[in-house]
This record gives structure tokens, sequence and C-alpha cells, in this order.
């Protein structure tokens, strides 16, 4: 009988080009924070959008790489927390709950309520992402994605520091994009996710003069155009949403001896 030679201890370890990618996001929304308590909001609103940039580069590096693991994408989600959902919420809180408590309590209290709800919609987004993952279309993610709904209130703050004081009125439009942002992360609103475009297959050129056209516009003044693409983002599924009612026929009952006429939209079930 000839003895079996004893395997060699599989070695533990975790993949490093996505993980360090993970980890510049995560930065990215830690600094977010620290700035915004130190009262740069701009800078507070930029390191958000760094964060959505290594967020949008890790998952693709690791499928590029092969180096997917499950140690990713829990550290993944993780991150995701912290830059999109703890990190708006504190730069929305710095910057507008003290200022808004000078109207009175109950001004200061509603305040703090619209970020720790943010903070909430987006635990409840990335729980719910990461148990329906294998069930959903990979086309459509349901609900706003947290990274947008973050775009939009660290835009929205970004641009408004640029105030002096913003009063009342703005101060209340902040707290209400913020609450609509988190809203819509809990939503069942179904928004495209852009994950069957071919990026390395062909395009009309006069498609691709889109994308300077964009950058261009974004340099002009990136906080107000960043805060009203990712806007117009988060409002194009409810907006689907209502023409698809609109556009449906009311159910009419038919005559006796009539066949029921087939339905104008088939498979077309709601979000």
């Amino acid at each position: 009988m000839h003895e079996h030679a004893p395997r060699p201890p599989q070695r533990r370890g975790i993949y490093l080009l996505p993980n360090l990618i993970t980890t510049g996001a995560l930065f990215a929304g830690f600094y977010a924070i620290v700035a915004a308590i130190d009262g740069n909001f701009e800078r507070a609103g930029i390191a958000v959008f760094v964060a959505m940039v290594f967020d949008g580069l890790d998952g693709r590096v690791a499928r590029w790489t092969s180096t997917e693991s499950a140690f990713g994408k829990e550290y993944d989600s993780l991150s995701d927390m912290v830059s999109f959902g703890v990190a708006p919420a504190i730069v929305t809180y710095q910057w507008g709950v003290a200022r808004i408590a000078e109207y009175g309590v109950i001004w200061g209290r509603a305040g703090w309520l619209a970020a720790f709800y943010f903070a909430v919609a987006a635990a409840l987004r990335l729980a719910r992402f990461n148990t329906r993952t294998a069930a959903v279309d990979k086309r459509f993610f349901e609900g706003l994605p947290s990274p947008s709904a973050a775009a939009i209130v660290a835009a929205f703050v970004w641009f408004s520091s640029e105030w002096r004081e913003p009063g009342l009125v703005g101060l209340i439009v902040a707290f209400i994009v913020t609450t609509l942002a988190g809203t819509l992360m809990v939503s069942r609103f179904a928004y495209y996710s852009f994950k069957d475009i071919n990026l390395g297959g062909h395009i009309p050129f006069r498609y691709f003069l889109l994308v300077p056209l964009a950058f261009a516009l974004i340099a002009v003044k990136p906080s107000v155009m960043l805060f009203v693409l990712f806007g117009l983002y988060a409002l194009s599924a409810p907006a689907w949403w209502l023409i698809k009612r609109l556009r449906r026929k009311p159910a009419v009952a038919p005559a006796v001896g009539e066949e029921p006429e087939p339905p104008l939209f088939e498979n077309d079930d709601e979000s």
C-alpha cells in the first residue's frame, strides 16, 4: 500500500486589486464625512462622486481579472453603506440641521429625521439587493441605486453650500430632496442598469459626440449639472411607470356574445 502524502495547507487570503479599489471607495466616503464635519461641503460632495467612480470599477475589475469572491461582495456592500448611506446623511446633517434648528426645535428634529431616514433607506436598499441578486432581471434595478441617491444628495448640498444663507425654504427643499431620494431607494420602480451596454461594441460616430458634450456641460457647473443628470435618472422610472399607466385602456366588460379583446400590452406587469 502506498501512503498518501499529506496535502499542503490551503492558503487563505483575499484578492488584492478589486478589494484595494473598494478600499478607495470606502476612504472617499470616510473623507466625505470628515470634510462635512470640518464644514468643507464642496470637498465632501466631490468625495462622494469619487467613491462612485471607485465603486463602479471594483466589480468590473473583479470580473475582468476573474477575481470575484464572496468576501469581495460583502466588503463592497459594507463600503457602499458607508459611502452612499452614512456619508450623504452626515453631509446633509452637518450642512442643514444646525441651520434649520435656528428656526425652531421642530424644524431641527425634522431635519435630523430626514438625514436618518436616508441612512436607513440605504441600508434597506442594499440588504434587499443582496438577497435578490439571483432572482432579478440584470437589466434593471429594483429601486433607485444607492450611489445615484447619494449623488443627488451630495450634489444638492455641494451647490447649496455656495449660498451664503439658503434660508428656511432652501433648507426645507434640501431635506425634501433627501427624503425623496431615500424613498426612491426603497421603492419598487424599475431603473435601467446600463449593464447590457457593450462597451467594446461599435456605435455610430454621431453618438460618440455626446460624450465630450456631456463632459463639457459638467465642467461648466459640476454641482448643478451632476444634480440635474442624476435627478433626471431618479425621475425616469416613476415617469415611465406613470406613462404606462396612462396608456392603458380601462377594462370594459364585453357585450353578451362578444369575445373579449386581447390586452394592449402583454407581459406589462407593474413593478
